[in-house]
């Protein structure tokens, strides 16, 4: 198994941690084998954390896996109270972090490992990052670390496209599912699925001007300076407008409009208000420049692959048919969760990623994700919270969604953003009151 453990005390919790070598190609091994060290097998590096109640630590407690959001996002780090779906969590349940492979500790993918390999390597092995691959990963966890016991799984927005992959692939590894923002389309292209989120961007758009019409202005002085100047960001990126549209993507978190509204109140500075300030350029960079994670945007679309088909940049096609965006019009829209192949050239921390990002967007050999058959017939109790206005994955296909796939209840709100399990532990009691009213977890 060659799990690493360490485990320390964290102001009322006690943590564990562990580390395991996994197969960086599943598909080139046995799943069910526990050593895939020896031999010829590239192996990689999963990293988890298990957190529990300090005041619990030594009971027999269910275990809650955590899928986090993404693509290409590692977990959560533990901090006492928060987040608050997790303080609420360890009142019952051992939860587990993991980081999912090429993120935080789990072998995390970088601009230095991908710039050493050609397009079609590079491709290759981005797509071992799929959500299949997560699932093969968290499924070796289960059986070596915790001999076998079933996982209660909470998926959060991409992690919610991972849990159908696990309903899937391995069922017989889980005793139920909750799932935040996160139940996918199972058969939509990526064209249809941003066919309805750039709609439900513009929408975003609208309340944001409506809520601070003022900013208008603003916008259209920051547009006109971009569009003149040649404008630095601190790690040396020019600004490009387009770019700037790109921080639309906050758009769609609970505080995500008064973020753009208080970013863009103090983008000038200077006494004539002319010269773009520091502060403002610093916070757009951070926004924007995938630093921290450039997995995010290189496999993006990928989670839309579908067999025989090729994602070909759709979501750069769509734009191309939404004037709504077109930098001339007033107010000025921004974008939302859309990756765009300039941005691989744009952006420095992308720019190594930019050959292999362009073969995964020819790529058409993808293998399904989603079981239809299996899903449809799923006997795992599901519930999931689906939000009303959702900019990230859209209620109609989460709907459909839930339509197919057997032992499912939703519970949709406007109460909240796509973030929402992440701004209140409501979230979290309210699916656990809808498992438990379905007669609870499975057993063991």
């Amino acid at each position: 198994m060659n799990a690493v453990q360490k485990q320390y005390k964290m102001k009322g919790m006690q943590i564990t941690e562990y580390e395991l070598d996994v197969p960086l190609d599943w598909a080139s091994c046995d799943k069910n084998s526990v050593n895939h060290s020896a031999g010829n097998t590239p192996t990689i590096t999963l990293f988890a954390r298990e957190v529990v109640d300090i005041n619990h630590a030594d009971d027999e407690l269910p275990l809650l896996l955590f899928l986090q959001g993404g693509p290409g996002g590692k977990s959560p780090r533990p901090m006492p109270g928060s987040p608050p779906w997790m303080a609420e969590a360890l009142k019952t349940y051992r939860v587990i972090l993991i980081d999912q492979r090429g993120t935080g500790r789990s072998s995390r993918i970088d601009s230095n490992l991908i710039s050493k390999l050609s397009a079609e390597e590079g491709r290759d092995y981005l797509l071992k990052f799929r959500a299949d691959s997560i699932v093969a990963d968290c499924e070796h966890l289960r059986k070596t670390v915790y001999g076998g016991r079933l996982f209660e799984t909470l998926g959060q927005s991409y992690g919610g496209f991972i849990t159908l992959a696990y309903l899937s692939q391995a069922p017989e590894g889980l005793a139920a599912c909750y799932v935040t923002g996160g139940l996918a389309g199972l058969e939509e292209s990526a064209k249809e699925v941003y066919q309805l989120t750039y709609q439900r961007v513009i929408e975003k758009n609208q309340d944001y001007y409506a809520r601070y019409p003022e900013d208008a202005n603003t916008m259209a002085k920051i547009a006109q300076c971009l569009t003149n100047e040649t404008v630095r960001l601190p790690d040396g990126d020019q600004l490009t407008l387009e770019r700037f549209q790109s921080i639309g993507i906050l758009l769609g978190m609970g505080p995500g409009i008064d973020q753009v509204h208080w970013l863009v109140d103090e983008a000038f500075a200077g006494s004539d208000k002319k010269r773009l300030s520091d502060v403002f350029l610093e916070q757009v960079m951070n926004i924007t420049s995938y630093h921290e994670g450039p997995l995010f945007a290189a496999i993006h679309e990928s989670i839309y692959g579908r067999p025989n088909e090729s994602t070909n940049w759709a979501a750069q096609q769509l734009r191309d048919q939404f004037s709504e965006f077109d930098a001339s019009n007033s107010p000025l829209m921004l974008t939302g969760e859309m990756i765009y192949p300039w941005m691989f050239d744009q952006i420095s921390s992308l720019r190594p990623f930019a050959d292999a990002a362009n073969a995964l967007a020819e790529y058409q050999d993808y293998a399904p994700l989603y079981d239809l058959e299996k899903l449809a017939k799923n006997k795992v109790p599901v519930v999931a919270a689906v939000y009303h206005n959702d900019m990230y994955v859209p209620r109609e296909l989460s709907l459909k969604t839930a339509s197919q796939v057997g032992h499912s209840q939703v519970w949709i709100t406007n109460s909240y953003e796509h973030d929402g399990v992440r701004q209140s532990p409501e979230v979290f009691c309210k699916l656990r009151e809808l498992l438990l009213d379905q007669g609870g977890p499975l057993k063991s």
